[in-house]
């Protein structure tokens, strides 16, 4: 288990805890499978390339950006999305801040 991997173990053992959010999802079988989701929709994850993503506002993304805290999280084929957010390993942001933003964010949409 990789420095990511472990720090997104840390994270999902304190988030599940919490009502309604799940490691993995039933509906999901490759992207997202092993995903930290709230009423089966993915809110944080570690990509295929082991990056630990979020999902926020997109201005929020655009903060962090900016700041140099990652950058937007693109699955492939040069595609980028504007809500994804992929963080540096190295920034001074906390990951478990970040998913508890990313879990009221995907919370609260419909």
């Amino acid at each position: 288990m990789n420095e990511v991997e472990k720090r997104f173990a840390q994270i999902a053992a304190a988030l599940t805890r919490r009502p309604k959010v799940t490691l993995g999802t039933s509906k999901k079988k490759g992207f997202g499978s092993s995903a930290l989701c709230v009423n089966d929709k993915i809110f944080a994850m570690v990509s295929s390339k082991g990056n630990f993503v979020v999902k926020l506002p997109a201005d929020r993304v655009d903060a962090l950006v900016a700041a140099g805290a990652g950058a937007r999280f693109g699955p492939g084929h040069g595609r980028v999305m504007k809500e994804w957010f992929a963080a540096d390993p190295k920034a001074a942001v906390n990951w478990l801040s970040l998913a508890e933003e990313a879990l009221a964010f995907v919370s609260a949409k419909k």
